[in-house]
């Protein structure tokens, strides 16, 4: 028992901020925005902490099941995160843009941000590194249609149809998910898999994990974690007001928090050459973010009445198309490079720059 609880100790840290941090709410938006924004913070570190430990028990039964399931897992996991800090913050604020803003943060920090550092760090140590190409394309075309259908076309779309429209698209994101499922699970789940030569493999934990276990901590986890969230969305949005930050800058720490496990994951692949696992993770996250959090996110907004803004900016479609197409002839080939890591990186580096111009 010592044991397993010197092990989950991030999780725990967790636990006992949620609790210290519930019943002072109020207080916390009562000591002006640095206060709040300083303990938001705290509350983010903290449920990033949480979301770990929720994906590295994914992550263990992910190592039980194999590839492609395993890998399932862990976007899932990482997606239901996102979903569900995402719906309680869509409840205590009225942001029509939160959604749009995290959709597309999230598509950026997964292939430009993991991807691409993934990649250049990979590139570095290994030279040319490969995987399944038909995963890649695969992943690339599901990733520009279902964000063309449900990020571009909503922009021509006249409001008085928008109720019409979002059902329209919650019934394509599910049909082409189910779609997706069917390939990665069934007959085709080779498309997403990739034959490297067998050799001594790492115990992701360092005690023997039960499946059992681990989905009980994992469901504790994500409980947890929408508590926190609760608790750090008033504060954490009342500190950023003060501040004078941009209001994208709330959708990034949103991102961040469903992703932050995967970039570690991700580079750890890719530091042993395993690049199939990065492109699964990386592009894999950023299909389930968009077919899974947009038909989520509009049932809500039709069950409320109230409609998202979901067409992005033109800034934000720029640079959605870029990196699109970009991804799509890196990886085209069935190898990735350190260059191709670093164009990956640069449009990484340019969506942080514009966040931090408001654009």
């Amino acid at each position: 028992m010592l044991t397993l609880l010197n092990q989950e100790k991030p999780l725990l840290l967790a636990v006992l901020l949620a609790v210290l941090a519930w019943p002072l709410q109020g207080q916390l938006l009562g000591h002006g925005h640095t206060v709040a924004l300083l303990a938001g913070l705290v509350l983010v570190v903290a449920i990033i902490c949480a979301s770990m430990r929720v994906a590295q028990h994914a992550e263990v039964l992910a190592e039980k099941v194999g590839d492609p399931y395993g890998t399932m897992i862990l976007t899932l996991s990482a997606v239901m995160v996102e979903v569900l800090v995402l719906a309680i913050m869509m409840s205590n604020q009225s942001s029509p843009t939160l959604v749009r803003d995290t959709i597309y943060s999230a598509v950026m920090l997964d292939i430009n941000g993991i991807l691409g550092l993934a990649a250049l760090m990979g590139g570095l140590k290994h030279g040319e590194q490969s995987y399944n190409d038909d995963s890649a394309r695969t992943y690339s075309v599901m990733i520009m249609t279902a964000m063309g259908v449900s990020m571009v076309v909503p922009e021509f779309i006249p409001r008085g149809d928008w109720k019409l429209y979002s059902a329209f698209t919650i019934a394509a994101m599910l049909l082409l998910y189910a779609l997706f499922l069917r390939m990665q699970v069934g007959p085709h789940s080779y498309f997403f898999s990739y034959s490297y030569p067998q050799k001594k493999r790492r115990n992701i934990s360092p005690i023997p994990t039960s499946k059992t276990r681990s989905m009980v901590i994992l469901v504790a986890g994500v409980v947890i974690i929408g508590v926190l969230a609760e608790t750090m969305s008033h504060p954490l949005e009342y500190g950023l007001e003060g501040s004078g930050a941009p209001p994208v800058l709330m959708a990034i720490v949103v991102a961040t928090i469903s992703a932050a496990p995967e970039i570690l994951t991700a580079l750890r692949a890719a530091l042993a050459n395993r690049m199939q696992s990065v492109v699964n993770i990386a592009m894999g996250a950023s299909l389930s973010t968009v077919i899974l959090t947009v038909p989520l996110m509009e049932a809500m907004a039709l069950y409320t009445g109230q409609p998202f803004q979901m067409a992005m900016t033109p800034v934000q479609t720029v640079m959605i198309s870029i990196t699109l197409i970009v991804s799509a002839i890196n990886l085209n080939d069935g190898e990735t490079n350190a260059i191709e890591g670093m164009t990956h990186f640069v449009l990484f580096a340019t969506f942080i720059l514009l966040a931090t111009l408001g654009l």
